[in-house]
Order: C-alpha cells, then structure tokens, then sequence
C-alpha cells in the first residue's frame, strides 16, 4: 500500500509543535482591541443587511467606525513610541 503524501502533509501540518510563539501571541495582544473593534463594526453592519438601517442602526455604525478607527490610531501610536529611541514621540 503506498501512502498518500498529501493527506500526511494535511494532518501534521497543525502538530503540536506548531503552536505560535511567544512573539506572535504578544502581537496577537497587542493588535486584540482593533479586532475587537473591527467586530462590532462588522456586527453592527450586519444587523442591517436583510432590513433598511434605522437612524438608531446608522448611529451604531458611526459609533463603531469611530471606534475602530480610533483603535487603529491607539495600535499605530503605541508602535511608533515604540520603535524611536529615547521614547520620544
């Protein structure tokens, strides 16, 4: 019998020592209030897809753009602090 080459690649592709790093969970953190805020304006856009959004449903979306733009901003300014010397913004 002759294995299937492609199917052992498909299984062992998600093993146990594929597990993220601690580098990549910290990034993972570091971005999670983006996502967040990226899912309640997915959310709140998704209320309205089968009805036509009322001013309250319009507000909500606002409200969540907002956010997550303001999150974006947050996420970019920690970055940059970050990465200049000194810790000077």
């Amino acid at each position: 019998m002759n294995p299937i080459v492609t199917v052992q690649d498909a299984v062992t592709a998600f093993a146990d020592f594929m597990e993220p790093t601690n580098a990549e969970l910290d990034a993972i953190e570091r971005e999670m209030p983006v996502i967040l805020a990226d899912v309640e304006l997915l959310d709140a856009h998704i209320t309205t897809l089968d009805r036509i959004p009322t001013e309250l449903d319009n507000r909500r979306i606002r409200r969540a753009r907002r956010r997550a733009l303001a999150a974006r901003v947050a996420l970019l300014n920690r970055t940059a602090a970050a990465s200049l010397p000194g810790g000077a913004a």
